[in-house]
Order: C-alpha cells, then sequence, then structure tokens
C-alpha cells in the first residue's frame, strides 16, 4: 500500500510537470500579435498599476520565473524575458499577478509569506522526529513527526488561492491593457490552467505522501 502511494505521488507529480512543459512548450513557439516581449509586458503592466518601483531581472533557468516581495523584483527567465511569445506574455502577466496581490495586500498571499519560517522549521524537524519515533517504535513520537511534516499541506493549501488569482489578475489585465487580442486569450488561459495545475498536483502528492508516512508508522507500532 505504501509502495502504490508512493508511485502514485510520484506519477502525478511528474504528469503534472510533463503538462505545463508541454504547454510551455507549444506557445513559446507562438509570437504573440504585438510582438511584446515578457519584459516589456511586465513593465507595461507594473506601470499601468503603479508599481514603477518593482525591477524586473533576468534570471537563468527555464522556468524560473518568480515575484521577489522582499527585494520588490520580477525575476524571468531568459526565454520569457528576451521572447515575444504567448508563453512568455502569460507567464510575465502571472508574475505581476503576485506583485499586484502585494500591492493590495491580498489576504492568502500575506498569510502564505507569514507562515513560511514556520512551515520551513516544522519541515526540517518533521523528518527527525518522525525517524526516530521509527527507529524507537515509539508510535506517538512518530505521530507528532507526521504533524509537523503537515504543515507543507497547510501552506500549499493556502497557495491555490494566491496561484489561480494572480492568474486571473493576469488574464483581465492583459485583455483591459490590450496586450493580447481575443484569438490569444484561450492559449495564455491553456498556459496559467496548466501551471496552476501544478500546484494541485503537488497538493495531492504531499497528501499521499503524509498518508504513506501514517500507514508507515501504523505498521512500525503493530
Amino acid at each position: 500500500m505504501e509502495l502504490a502511494l508512493f508511485f502514485i505521488s510520484f506519477i502525478l507529480v511528474l504528469g503534472a510537470q510533463a503538462l505545463v512543459s508541454g504547454t510551455y512548450n507549444k506557445y513559446k513557439t507562438i509570437l504573440n500579435t504585438k510582438k511584446l516581449t515578457g519584459f516589456d509586458v511586465a513593465r507595461e503592466i507594473l506601470n499601468q498599476n503603479g508599481l514603477k518601483e518593482i525591477m524586473i531581472v533576468e534570471t537563468k533557468g527555464k522556468m524560473t520565473d518568480h515575484y521577489d516581495p522582499r527585494r520588490k523584483v520580477i525575476r524571468l527567465s531568459s526565454e520569457v524575458y528576451h521572447d515575444s511569445t504567448i508563453s512568455s506574455v502569460a507567464i510575465a502577466a502571472h508574475e505581476c499577478g503576485h506583485a499586484i496581490q502585494h500591492q493590495k495586500k491580498y489576504t492568502p498571499l500575506i498569510i502564505r509569506n507569514a507562515i513560511v519560517p514556520f512551515v520551513n522549521f516544522t519541515s526540517r524537524i518533521g523528518y527527525i522526529v518522525l525517524v526516530i519515533g521509527i527507529l524507537a517504535s515509539a508510535f506517538d513520537i512518530a505521530i507528532v513527526g507526521i504533524v509537523l511534516l503537515s504543515a507543507t499541506l497547510l501552506f500549499q493549501l493556502i497557495t491555490l488561492p494566491v496561484e489561480f488569482n494572480a492568474s486571473n489578475r493576469a488574464i483581465k489585465i492583459l485583455e483591459k491593457e490590450k496586450l493580447i487580442d481575443e484569438k490569444e486569450k484561450q492559449p495564455v488561459k491553456n498556459m496559467l490552467t496548466a501551471a496552476a495545475l501544478t500546484y494541485v498536483a503537488s497538493l495531492i502528492s504531499n497528501l499521499l505522501e503524509i498518508l504513506r508516512l501514517f500507514l508507515m508508522a501504523t505498521r512500525n507500532r503493530d
């Protein structure tokens, strides 16, 4: 049972990553009508939303794009930064969505950022406590470890509305500012949906992993 849960979890995450990678590769070959790069789109959205102070910088890697709320910087991967594709537009707009969430003090984002230190701590100590509990055949200690590890589920659960809201903001802003035309709306949505589904897959995968660890601890007690 535990092995089956592990493989289901693994396949789920792998499938979600394949989906977003495939969607990205599909739309990175299609130029957007206005020939705007990811940088152009991000700069325009930020300027139109009173966020001129936020810098946009190029970063290495593929799909490494993110918004850094502490430094107020949007980092775009080289392809997204320079290319005038549907993928670049969608990803750049999504990261701007996070910047706007930060500006407007979007509650789920504030909560998520606030619990990061706690989740990092519980993730580190959780496995240690769990291993000690299993090795010592101490079921109660193992359960404490599992509960500590479960904090990541809370983080991932809060992440879902943050990501979906950022994508919704991206679509609305792109339409409002006329940065995409009508025929590009669905491809952009497809790109953003595929990316969002990776977070759903991660949540389910982590839930299955917690269940697997619980079954392992229970078996060890028996």
